[in-house]
């Protein structure tokens, strides 16, 4: 007499065991995704802080007094007298 071998049982389990392997492997997935995605934010909040302190530098070195005294020290900038200022009128010619 053959005997018979049944499999239903064996890929039933395996079903079963693929499905939490895979379940698993999402839930991993969806956690590394996490982990990325906050150190990509922590990363943007680090360079929105630092744009925002590089503006306010170069709104503190374009200041109209500071330009003023550094052309006046090193540029050797004096300031203008009366005497200096040319006046021009328009003419209709």
């Amino acid at each position: 007499m053959k005997q018979r071998i049944v499999l239903g049982p064996f890929f039933s389990i395996l079903l079963v065991i693929g499905t939490l392997l895979l379940l698993v492997f999402l839930q991993m997935e969806e956690r590394r995704l996490g982990y990325v995605l906050f150190r990509l934010e922590k990363q943007q909040r680090i360079l929105v802080d630092k744009k925002w302190k590089n503006e306010v530098m170069l709104t503190k070195l374009t200041r109209p007094q500071l330009v003023e005294r550094v052309a006046q020290r090193d540029l050797t900038l004096k300031k203008i007298a009366s005497h200096q200022v040319i006046h021009m009128s328009e003419k209709n010619q």
